[in-house]
């Protein structure tokens, strides 16, 4: 089958496809024939070899898709043959065929296209986690969402809004911030240095932030939470270091969100944090939360923003895309017609 095998860390055109065995599933295994894989900017740390959940390589890079079951292991019903499919998982994505748990590959949603379906997991599951289970976000609670963006920022913008908070995102261009508002935000561009006495005036002050860049832009969150704020953080995006430069790496560490239970307790506030990939070994509580996820996507008639779709090959540009900060919701590669 064609693949993408990451041998080595490096820039996108490390990325090459391969020839390399079909898998085949073991027990409680389904093989999945991919028509659709989602990007993600950890894929793009992961090859670059900054990304500490990545597996050892060589590996097949890519953490969601939708397809169609084509066979089962031994415990598998043989009825869930030819049953359409949206798949998470550690790596394995960027290839035509993946073999995942049973438990990883859930029933794709009605009257979503494939890529859409290829969109949901990663993106709104994380969004949901942030905002839902951890952030326990309130009607008229002010909310504000960094790198608003992306496809976890503009899942998060629309769960906030339906949830019926006051929506506040950031992004780092006019561009982006004109996107962000058609979500329904309202938008700051965080290359603006006054842009916290901005948010301070026009909020003040927060009960929720999503944080997912890291840096001056945590730390000044983070002074905005009100009593009992709580600030999630569930990525760092302005991580950018070369293993070469060791100023880089500081001012890597330096960004790296910290925390200090001493000025939490000053200030009644909490920061807390999940990674959906750990939940991986925990099978029931994430199909639980997807099925929530589900029907809140089902009854609110919310689908994915899908900036650009990519066919197979050109999987390398899509990654230069992304890594350049251009998408305004979710890349897509096209794996199969």
């Amino acid at each position: 089958m064609r693949a993408y095998l990451l041998k080595r860390s490096g820039k996108p055109e490390t990325l090459r496809l391969s020839t390399v065995p079909e898998p085949e599933p073991g027990p409680g295994e389904v093989k999945v024939r991919l028509t659709c894989a989602g990007l993600n900017y950890s894929e793009i740390l992961s090859r670059r070899g900054l990304y500490g959940w990545a597996p050892k390589r060589p590996y097949i890079p890519g953490m969601e898709g939708a397809g169609e079951i084509t066979a089962v292991g031994s415990s598998v019903p043989e009825s869930r043959i030819g049953e359409e499919v949206m798949v998470g998982a550690q790596y394995g994505c960027y290839a035509e065929f993946i073999c995942v748990n049973a438990d990883q590959a859930l029933p794709v949603i009605p009257g979503f296209t494939m890529e859409e379906n290829a969109a949901v997991l990663v993106n709104y599951l994380t969004a949901w986690v942030a905002l839902v289970r951890l952030g326990r976000l309130q009607p008229g609670e002010t909310v504000l969402i960094t790198a608003a963006a992306g496809g976890v920022g503009s899942a998060a913008i629309r769960i906030a809004s339906i949830l019926g908070a006051k929506v506040f995102a950031m992004a780092g261009s006019g561009e982006k911030v004109r996107f962000i508002e058609s979500l329904g935000a309202r938008g700051y561009d965080y290359t603006n240095r006054d842009i916290f006495a901005a948010v301070e005036n026009d909020t003040g002050g927060l009960d929720v932030v999503l944080e997912m860049y890291g840096g001056d832009v945590y730390k000044n969150a983070l002074r905005l939470l009100k009593p009992f704020g709580r600030m999630v953080v569930m990525g760092y995006a302005s991580l950018d270091y070369n293993f070469w430069n060791p100023l880089s790496v500081w001012r890597a560490w330096r960004g790296i969100p910290r925390v200090s239970v001493s000025d939490m307790s000053e200030q009644s506030t909490g920061v807390l944090s999940a990674h959906l990939g750990y939940l991986l070994k925990k099978p029931d509580l994430l199909r639980n939360i997807y099925g929530e996820l589900r029907e809140f996507l089902v009854k609110h008639h919310i689908r994915p923003v899908i900036d650009s779709t990519f066919d197979f090959g050109e999987l390398p540009a899509a990654h230069r895309y992304m890594e350049e900060r251009r998408q305004k919701g979710k890349v897509i590669v096209k794996i199969k017609d």
